[in-house]
């Protein structure tokens, strides 16, 4: 799928800039994650537990599940300890800039 397909896909996803779904495939969930890691959080920065929160809660209620998805899809590594997060994963897409 092209870049355009792929953010015309998340956009679909959006209403009224909330997130109305979390995609149960991971074919239509991962450009989503892409798109939150690259919207909410910047590289480089650390974030706290409740910074990560805060933030996804801003496009959905189940920030919990977000959160497990962006970690597991490689998107936001987490300390061993649970206590911080960094955007990490894939890089931004060429000529895009975030």
């Amino acid at each position: 799928m092209s870049d355009t397909g792929s953010s015309r896909s998340v956009a679909g996803l959006f209403t009224e800039g909330r997130l109305t779904v979390i995609p149960r495939r991971a074919a239509r969930r991962d450009p989503l994650l892409v798109h939150l890691a690259q919207t909410l959080f910047e590289p480089g920065r650390e974030y706290g537990e409740r910074e990560v929160n805060d933030a996804l809660l801003t496009v959905h209620a189940d920030y919990s599940a977000l959160r497990r998805y962006l970690v597991e899809a490689g998107l936001l590594a987490r300390t061993r300890d649970g206590s911080s997060y960094r955007r990490s994963g894939p890089p931004a897409a060429a000529g895009a800039r975030a």
